[in-house]
């Protein structure tokens, strides 16, 4: 299984994005779905999951209303919508995906991780 995430880039503070990931390879059918951050300096930590069929979703303090995750099944692919962007969202971000039910906060839940996205947001 692959994922391919993309949809970073350099933006001000304000501004939006939106990050996308797909899930390629083998027959493969998601349960968790989630993306993780981490900037410069820091550990990797949680920012957004959603469960399979998209009706629960969890996300961090630091981006609640500003952060929306979502998901298309038909496509293997989870999006990480972001508004109003602020300098310290700047990090690398990463997707992540597993087969299981699990602790979707968690990382050590996901089975397959992406490259990451780098996204910089300018004050």
């Amino acid at each position: 299984v692959q994922l391919q995430a993309s949809g970073g880039g350099l933006v001000q503070a304000g501004d939006s994005l939106r990050l996308s990931c797909a899930a390629s390879g083998r027959t493969f059918r998601p349960y968790g779905m989630g993306w993780f951050r981490q900037a410069p300096g820091k550990e990797r930590e949680f920012v957004a999951a959603i469960n399979r069929s998209g009706s629960t979703t969890w996300y961090a303090d630091s981006v609640k209303g500003r952060f929306t995750i979502s998901r298309d099944n038909a496509k293997n692919t989870v999006y990480l919508q972001m508004n109003s962007l602020k300098p310290e969202d700047t990090a690398v971000y990463y997707c992540a995906v597993t087969g299981y039910y699990g602790d979707y906060i968690q990382e050590r839940s996901y089975d397959y991780w992406g490259q990451g996205t780098q996204v910089t947001v300018s004050s």
